[in-house]
């Protein structure tokens, strides 16, 4: 098959991410003597200077791992949980009915930064100052901006003018719009980071003694002051048409640190799938396996409209019970183990049928019928709610529209000795939040996941997390530590990862192929971002599909929205084989992402 660019092949390391500054920078810690924990956190940190309209230092990251060391394979929740005062009670009062999608008050409390600096910590192996140093000159002495970055900026310049001002002030200044591949600094955030390394180095002691310190300078100390001195000082406008200050305290701050967990794990044709738990929607990947399970995917063509047609059916399907049963396990109770299971997915099997569903179909499960109910009810109320707002005109809503979204990014990194990291950093975008301007970063909007009516899995609540989008893969094949691989993309990262897994598992396909096949999505379910939509029956596929599977899907009944090529997906995967053979590769979509190796 013809690719776009070679699969990367070494046996030294491999770094894969969606900017190729990251990954050369994740190389750059490879060849220093780092591991690959070192060169994920030094991509991390590097993503968030370089993609600032998709992820900051203000916002959370979820990262699955494998240690060659102690043979473990783990979660690290850098997925930051609610205020204190972050109440169900306290936003109703401010007159809403859904959580914004920008602004303070969608705010949860950073998690990027504890658990990139967590991870270094525990099984990285070079100096904190060593690190940062590639985020810091980029920070300081600027980076060519992508133009997709110029172009958000400029689809925000009236509103950051008029209503964020600390926000124009950095990324307009002067009132002059940035160009694109133009050099572009941030000097305050290079800022931020230089004093946590000074009061990191004054506290004198080993490499892991300052990591902590440092920490401690973010979460206890100048930063977490900054924070909550700007949430409370600050009336902000948000996509709800009106002003609020934040609920964010040093004091949450000060509370909160990044964890480790067992992945959820399971099994498919010779795979072991790690995934995040339910306060993330990586069981959906998951359930479709086990959807997909008792279906013959080999016999199908790779491009044809059977296999397009059965995954997206099953996806629904899965997709579904995330809205009505997932949420934070430390303070609700999630089926996971029902959700996964033969004999529950074996029932909801026999629902895909030949025609596109245009339902929103949760399975049945005993002792959930009152939460199910519930969520009947709040769902039933979003085409009222959204409906209202879709026809308003008033001016700073059409230019919150009209600006691009933010997103994810991601890094995957795997060493000699066989150490992997899979990664998917997000939040803290340009357009979540006004600039802080002492720190040189926004904050995350990651709160307009949860519920304003009680009773739900997914209800507002102080300190739980929210049911985040985010969602890193890593594989076991045959027992053995395999893949790392992911993509940013809201809702669709699940859909984009499953058609990479799959094609790759079933067909045969290596990495780069797999990754550029033509990809498609569906918005038939509720969407995890303000204002809450469904698209039923919705499938947005590139053109470069066979236009015979174009017309067979439509004649199913599926709502075809044909998409340019090269337009869907952000996939980046890295692999090690048994005899130590590292591979590599990255999506040409958007020509950004790269994998690089020796």
């Amino acid at each position: 098959m013809f690719t776009t660019r070679p699969e990367i092949l070494g046996t030294f390391g491999v770094v894969t991410s969606t900017h190729w500054l990251a990954s050369s920078s994740g190389m750059a810690m490879l060849e220093r003597g780092g591991n690959a924990f070192d060169a994920a956190v030094a991509a991390g940190f590097v993503l968030q200077v370089v993609e600032p309209h998709l992820v900051g230092p203000g916002g959370e990251v979820p990262i699955v791992f494998h240690s060659a060391r102690t043979g473990e394979t783990k979660v690290l929740c850098g997925q930051g949980t609610t205020p204190r005062a972050a109440t169900i009670e306290h936003y109703t009062r401010e007159g809403l009915e859904l959580i914004p999608g920008n602004g303070l008050l969608a705010t949860v409390i950073p998690g990027a930064f504890d658990a990139w600096l967590t991870l270094l910590h525990d099984h990285g192996t070079l100096p904190l100052a060593d690190v940062l140093a590639p985020a810091i000159h980029y920070a300081e002495n600027g980076h060519p901006l992508l133009p997709r970055v110029a172009d958000t900026i400029a689809g925000l310049k009236d509103f950051f003018e008029r209503e964020w001002p600390t926000s124009a002030a950095a990324f307009i200044p002067g009132g002059q719009l940035p160009a694109a591949r133009s050099l572009f600094r941030n000097e305050a955030l290079a800022g931020t980071w230089r004093r946590v390394l000074r009061e990191a180095e004054a506290a004198g002691g080993n490499r892991e003694r300052r990591i902590d310190k440092a920490r401690d300078a973010f979460y206890r100390g100048f930063v977490a002051e900054e924070i909550e001195r700007f949430a409370a000082a600050n009336e902000v406008m948000d996509e709800s048409g009106n002003r609020h200050r934040g609920v964010i305290t040093a004091d949450d701050m000060a509370g909160w640190q990044a964890t480790y967990e067992a992945p959820v794990t399971y099994d498919y044709h010779g795979h072991t799938v790690s995934k995040i738990g339910p306060w993330g929607q990586g069981p959906v990947f998951l359930q479709t396996l086990a959807l997909l399970k008792g279906i013959d995917l080999s016999a199908m063509d790779a491009r044809g409209p059977e296999f397009v047609h059965t995954l997206t059916e099953a996806m629904k399907l899965a997709f579904a019970d995330r809205e009505f049963y997932y949420g934070d396990p430390n303070l609700v109770d999630v089926p996971t183990e029902t959700l996964l299971s033969d004999a529950y997915n074996d029932e909801r099997r026999k629902l895909i049928g030949e025609e596109a569903s245009l339902e929103l179909r949760p399975g049945a499960i005993s002792g959930y019928e009152d939460q199910s109910g519930r969520v009947c009810a709040v769902l039933d109320r979003l085409s009222r709610i959204t409906g209202a707002e879709a026809k308003s005109s008033e001016p700073t809503m059409a230019d919150m529209r009209s600006a691009r979204r933010g997103d994810t990014v991601h890094v995957d990194a795997i060493d000699a000795e066989g150490n992997m990291v899979a990664a998917m950093p997000s939040g803290g975008w340009l357009q979540s939040s006004p600039m802080i301007p002492s720190l040189g970063f926004m904050l995350n909007s990651r709160a307009q996941m949860f519920w304003l009516e009680p009773g739900l899995p997914a209800s507002l609540a102080p300190g739980k997390r929210p049911r985040t989008t985010l969602t890193p893969s890593l594989a076991h094949k045959d027992g053995k530590p395999y893949m790392v691989f992911g993509t940013p993309g809201g809702d669709q990262q699940e859909q984009w990862q499953l058609q990479f897994f799959l094609r790759h598992v079933h067909h045969g396909f290596n990495l780069q192929e797999a990754i550029d096949l033509p990809m498609w999505h569906t918005a038939h379910f509720p969407s995890s971002f303000y204002p809450r939509d469904r698209k039923p029956g919705h499938l947005a596929i590139e053109e470069s599909f066979p236009p015979e599977t174009l017309d067979a899907l439509k004649a199913r009944g599926h709502r075809l929205d044909v998409m340019p090529q090269w337009s869907i997906g952000r996939m980046v995967a890295a692999a090690r084989d048994d005899n130590g053979l590292l591979r590599a590769a990255a999506t040409p979509r958007l020509m950004q992402a790269y994998a690089v190796g020796r």
